[in-house]
């Protein structure tokens, strides 16, 4: 099989353009194609984070590598489509937040149309974003130092000559590689992404209209607790809708630790929630 030449960027916002940034750093001499709207391809071009805009049709004839970064169900309504126009030797991934509802669907599990037969696909999920969104707050950059979940349906997926090529270049910008079951990644990332974000968006919300902020007696700690609630709830609504019993069921937990130091609120077991919690902190910031 040729190595890889031309990639279709589907969504050429802050992953999708950080991706295409980020392959041209780590030397891909390709050709790198967008597929998005006018204005997003119009910035696309003059900010040099792709080579041409196309259409989807075009741009998924001529990929031998599909990224699809746009929310999570308009992936899955694209799947049909683009199972008409690929190359049998190429390679679509996604980089979606949630994985089992794009997995189930490309691999036809769900019995929908939009099973993907022509080619492979393989899940994605790269464990990096800013709160900003669009192609402006794209960065070569983004993706260095984190994990790079792929989620297949089989070990044997990740056998194939562009798969190998995939996880070669996942490294080349700096992620690495963690490969979990759809199931798996839902769960894991309910805690790990989906709770900070819905806990961040709550204190914003709760505090929002209330008094006490007015006077302007707040310091860092605020801020820094509120920077997800700045996200948009244009991707978020996506996943609430694709993982909502992994969120609902994290959500209960920390309703229920809430819940705890709310009953306790004693120095001693305090200190203890606050040791535990220090630690993990610490873990959290040098891993080593």
């Amino acid at each position: 099989m040729p190595p890889m030449n031309t990639v279709a960027i589907f969504g050429v916002g802050l992953i999708g353009g950080s991706f295409a940034l980020a392959l041209r750093k780590a030397g891909f001499a390709g050709r790198i194609t967008g597929v998005s709207s006018p204005q997003t391809l119009q910035r696309a071009l003059a900010l040099h984070v792709i080579d041409e805009a196309l259409t989807a049709q075009d741009a998924a004839q001529s990929a031998d590598l599909i990224y699809l970064s746009q929310p999570i169900l308009r992936i899955v309504e694209i799947l049909p489509k683009l199972d008409a126009w690929v190359r049998p030797t190429a390679l679509i991934t996604d980089a979606g937040s949630t994985k089992k509802t794009i997995v189930d669907r490309a691999s036809g599990v769900d019995r929908a149309a939009g099973a993907i037969s022509r080619c492979q696909f393989l899940g994605g999920h790269p464990m990096a974003g800013r709160e900003q969104r669009g192609v402006e707050a794209a960065e070569a950059d983004l993706f260095r130092g984190r994990p790079y979940v792929l989620t297949p349906r089989s070990k044997a997926e990740l056998e194939s000559p562009r798969v190998r090529e995939l996880i070669d270049w996942i490294g080349r910008i700096g992620a690495f590689p963690v490969v979990l079951s759809p199931e798996e990644h839902d769960q894991v990332v309910a805690y790990t992404s989906h709770l900070p974000q819905l806990a961040s968006t709550a204190l914003a919300a709760l505090l929002e209209g209330r008094e006490e902020p007015k006077c302007g007696v707040f310091g860092p700690a605020l801020v820094d607790s509120t920077r997800l609630a700045l996200s948009s709830f244009d991707i978020w609504g996506d996943i609430l809708t694709t993982n909502r019993d992994a969120i609902r069921a994290a959500l209960r937990s920390y309703i229920a630790k809430l819940e705890e130091f709310s009953q306790v609120l004693e120095p001693e077991p305090m200190r203890a929630q606050f040791d535990r919690a220090a630690r993990f902190a610490a873990q959290l910031r040098d891993p080593s």
